[in-house]
């Protein structure tokens, strides 16, 4: 790396420390769901245009979403530092994406500040709607990733920081059964709604031991009924899907539409699916994942590769590392034990190590990233070794 750049990068994050720990902290106490975050978009568009950036709201066809963009000697290669923001319904920040938020912003302006002599150009992306609206896949079929040739971001954790870990396919399923009310003392003469639903999840439960290795299946009653004295009319559940692969997520997918169509059989209730968005799995890229280890461990911050026998979640950040060399690094923000989407965790992400981890990631990301610019083997062994992870079917779909 130029040392000048790095000098620069920490100068300037220094320089914006107290400002950033801030921005986590209004981020924190001003929680909004998926697709909602008026306010903290707005916040965070207002930070970044105060410090004399031109921000581009409504980015990639979602009103939450953002996009700001510095350019050195060209446009390419071109880095990303990707934010999240949304919360958690009933928990507020239990993911701790304000420092997602923080993170990619100190180092968007970080790495701004060295770009005046580098090739290449750096940028953030508001992406909205993670925690299951799937807002990086929206934008994805936007086009707002087109020109950008990495994505780099970090994610808080409890227990050790990590890099390379991987994540699930997921995608997350509503049915709904449409019956007919009666009177508990004649049930004959309805259609019961929650018993289809019922029926769903004993198949579904039935269907288990033939699906791929790692799926699970988990779901939820939304909507049972009125009252115990009626046949419910009306039945609402949600079910959350993940397999290892995009290609075993749909055929489980499919399994469930199975078990839906049988449950109308059965009861005679009319069902509405509703799928949302699929989530990849992810491929984290390893030499970005080493570059931005060696920068940690400059700052004093020793990473981790995962157990092999570690259980991953979702996120749409796999859709992105299916289209580009992409990290979605961990550090920890609390003890091990501690689980994400808790209120736990929500506390633990307003912690003086949260604040420590805003900074620190904010650092290392922009490291990072003046790495791919100004290193042209790194560039080549990570789009070597995406050109070897990502299936050839999702290239053929691309």
């Amino acid at each position: 790396m130029n040392y000048y750049a790095k000098d620069s990068i920490l100068n300037t994050i220094n320089y914006n420390e107290r400002a950033l720990v801030e921005l986590s902290h209004q981020i924190h106490a001003c929680p909004e769901l998926a697709f909602q975050e008026k306010k903290t978009a707005k916040l965070l568009c207002s930070f970044l245009e105060e410090r004399g950036f031109k921000v581009i709201s409504g980015y990639g066809g979602l009103d939450t979403a953002f996009y700001a963009e510095v350019r050195g000697k060209t446009e390419h290669p071109k880095a990303a530092f990707l934010a999240e923001y949304d919360a958690l319904k009933g928990v507020g920040h239990g993911c701790g994406h304000n420092i997602i938020a923080t993170c990619a912003v100190g180092a968007f302006i970080g790495a701004a500040a060295a770009m005046a002599e580098q090739d290449g150009s750096v940028c953030i992306i508001g992406t909205p709607a993670e925690e299951g609206g799937g807002g990086k896949v929206i934008m994805l079929e936007n086009g707002a990733f087109d020109a950008v040739d990495f994505a780099l971001m970090i994610h808080p954790t409890a227990g050790k920081s990590l890099i390379g870990r991987g994540g699930r396919a997921a995608v997350g399923v509503t049915v709904s059964f449409h019956g007919r009310n009666a009177h508990s003392s004649d049930p004959s003469k309805g259609i019961n709604a929650l018993n289809a639903l019922l029926n769903l999840f004993a198949a579904i439960d039935m269907m288990r031991p033939s699906m791929p290795l790692g799926a699970n299946v988990n779901g939820i009653i939304t909507h049972g009924g009125e009252a115990a004295n009626i046949i419910p009319g009306y039945s609402c559940g949600e079910f959350s899907v993940r397999a290892h692969t995009l290609h075993d997520l749909k055929n489980i997918v499919e399994t469930i539409k199975q078990c839906v169509e049988s449950s109308e059989k059965l009861t005679g209730a009319k069902a509405e699916i509703e799928i949302g968005r699929y989530y990849g799995e992810r491929y984290p890229s390893r030499p970005l994942g080493e570059a931005f280890k060696a920068n940690m461990a400059l700052l004093g911050e020793k990473m981790f590769y995962p157990e092999p026998n570690m259980q991953y979640g979702s996120s749409d950040i796999g859709n992105v590392s299916i289209k580009m060399p992409a990290i979605h690094e961990y550090l920890s923000i609390a003890p091990a034990g501690i689980n994400a989407h808790s209120a736990d965790f929500a506390e633990a992400a307003l912690s003086p190590r949260a604040d420590q981890v805003c900074i620190l990631g904010a650092k290392g990301l922009a490291m990072t990233a003046m790495d791919v610019l100004t290193d042209a083997k790194l560039r080549r062994e990570a789009l070597e070794s995406h050109e070897k992870q990502v299936p050839d079917i999702y290239k053929h779909e691309s």
